[in-house]
């Protein structure tokens, strides 16, 4: 079965640059992991659910803010290097890092410790300019800022 998930990619202009607001994935394993581990704020679509449903409560969940009003532009759909499905939605918006939260999970932690830890999913979020933005991204979700751009011309 072919797992999916859906997000929102916030976007901005600041001094007419195009800039994107990714996020930072929280826990052990990826502490210190940074270039190509960035992506859209997203989460598992169960069976169901509407894609643009569940990419509203996992920017939620994954940021602390609601999406901001506004048109959403449809960037289509991604295969990460494990095979999930990513689909995502781009709106223009502001979100403050410093404001920003996220849903949380537990690990066993360290590895056959049996000790129970929480962590954040997502650890921090930040905006990046578009040349930045793509050293950060995953390499798989790359194309929606070439998508991105192309439909903001």
């Amino acid at each position: 079965m072919t797992r999916t998930s859906a997000g929102i990619l916030l976007w901005r202009r600041t001094a007419g640059e195009l800039e994107v607001l990714l996020a930072h994935p929280g826990g052990p394993l990826f502490a210190a992991k940074d270039l190509g581990h960035w992506g859209v704020p997203k989460g598992q679509v169960e069976p169901g659910e509407e894609l643009i449903a569940v990419a509203h409560r996992e920017f939620a969940e994954e940021t602390g803010h609601a999406v901001p009003a506004g048109p959403l532009t449809e960037l289509g759909s991604i295969v990460q290097t494990g095979g999930k499905v990513v689909h995502a939605w781009a709106v223009e918006g502001q979100l403050d890092p410093a404001r920003a939260s996220s849903n949380t999970f537990l690990i066993e932690w360290p590895p056959r410790s049996g000790e129970m830890r929480e962590f954040a999913e997502i650890d921090r979020v930040a905006w990046f300019a578009s040349a930045e933005a793509v050293r950060r991204i995953r390499p798989t979700q790359a194309p929606f800022l070439d998508r991105l751009a192309a439909a903001l011309g």
